[in-house]
């Protein structure tokens, strides 16, 4: 049995790295999700690391199901933030000790796969944003793009007035009849307004309408889709099994999106994949940011049997994501032909870059004996 000896993490405000070490010196890297990532920092040495050393690294979800029950009065999205950093870590520890990537883990093979471009804007005109699309389609190839529409969270109040009507057909027009055309409304619309605005969508080729409601209010957003012809998606917010299980039983949505990070690690969205698999329903992860979270995206895509059609690939740069810059040794995200490669090096097939670890903030838990 080889068992878990050393937990580090490396982090900052927005990303924590972690390092897990086996007693025979055997080392996986992971990630916990993005955002706030010092306070999961903490709550991982605190709350995961205390019952994951000293334990055999040979079953991920046996470990992880065992965490949470030992957690189970922490119950929510940071204890799942959290875990993400050791569940992911491991999976690279059983590629490497294998010699493969994690897609061929999973039944899958390293190939290329397509991938729709990821705007996270909001302050940006509907003519920058179809300019900056137009560009993308004819330089790097993408013939998928998801933008901006209403107001995160915004109750039926528009980022500015009129905003949504005006990007919605300048958009959709400026791209043509060839492309894939996705909206995302961040839990925007009562059901309502968003019912009306898929009919909008509907009218100029959009086939993806994304979290039209408040993501909580899973009858709101089953009204929608109900209401409408084209997919209604959501669940990236989510990580309750529970939840999970009600949204697909009640078709909430008609494509599942869970965020690997969110969710708690690779593990824990295998279960998603399995229940959406056996309700026929396609799975199109959430993977907002250039982070660990894609290429583990990348992985899942590349091996479970109802894939949704593309990849989340972000397209925002320095000036939305300044803390992305520099994670990675070379660029695992390049672009051809509107294709990404999943990495066929072992494990995740990526490497950290040093340069980010030496600037990091570093804690340390490991067995005393």
């Amino acid at each position: 049995m080889m068992r878990i000896a050393r937990l580090e993490t490396f982090s900052n405000e927005f990303v924590c790295f972690v390092r897990l070490t086996t007693d025979t010196g055997a080392v996986g890297w992971g990630q916990t999700s993005t955002y706030n990532a010092d306070i999961t920092a903490t709550i991982f040495h605190r709350q995961v690391a205390p019952w994951a050393l000293g334990a055999d690294v040979s079953d991920v979800d046996a470990l992880v199901d065992r965490i949470e029950e030992r957690e189970h009065k922490f119950p929510g999205s940071y204890r799942c933030r959290a875990i993400a950093g050791l569940d992911t870590a491991l999976w690279d520890l059983r590629g490497k000790l294998e010699g493969k990537p994690v897609v061929e883990l999973l039944g899958g093979t390293p190939r290329r796969l397509r991938a729709y471009a990821s705007s996270m804007k909001r302050d940006i005109t509907p003519a920058e944003e179809a300019a900056r699309f137009v560009r993308l389609r004819d330089e790097q190839g993408f013939d998928a793009f998801k933008w901006r529409i209403g107001a995160e969270c915004g109750r039926d109040v528009d980022e500015w007035p009129g905003r949504t009507e005006a990007i919605v057909p300048i958009v959709a027009r400026a791209l043509g009849p060839n492309v894939a055309k996705l909206v995302d409304a961040n839990s925007g619309f009562s059901p309502k307004r968003a019912i009306e605005v898929g009919r909008l969508l509907e009218a100029e080729g959009i086939g993806h309408f994304e979290e039209p409601c408040p993501y909580w209010k899973l009858e709101e957003t089953r009204q929608v889709a109900d209401a409408l012809a084209i997919d209604v998606t959501g669940g990236e917010q989510d990580w309750d099994l529970g939840t999970w299980a009600r949204m697909i039983e009640m078709r909430a949505v008609d494509v599942v999106q869970p965020d690997i990070m969110y969710m708690g690690g690779l593990a824990r969205t295998l279960r998603v994949v399995r229940m959406a698999a056996a309700a026929g329903l396609p799975c199109t992860p959430h993977s907002a940011n250039l982070s660990l979270v894609t290429i583990c995206t990348m992985h899942l895509l590349g091996a479970i049997p109802n894939a949704g059609r593309y990849l989340e690939l972000s397209i925002e740069g320095p000036d939305y994501y300044p803390w992305q810059q520099g994670l990675f040794l070379g660029d695992p995200f390049a672009v051809r032909d509107g294709q990404v490669e999943i990495p066929s090096g072992p494990g995740w097939g990526v490497e950290i870059s040093p340069v980010w670890l030496d600037r990091a903030a570093y804690q340390v838990s490991e067995l005393t004996s």
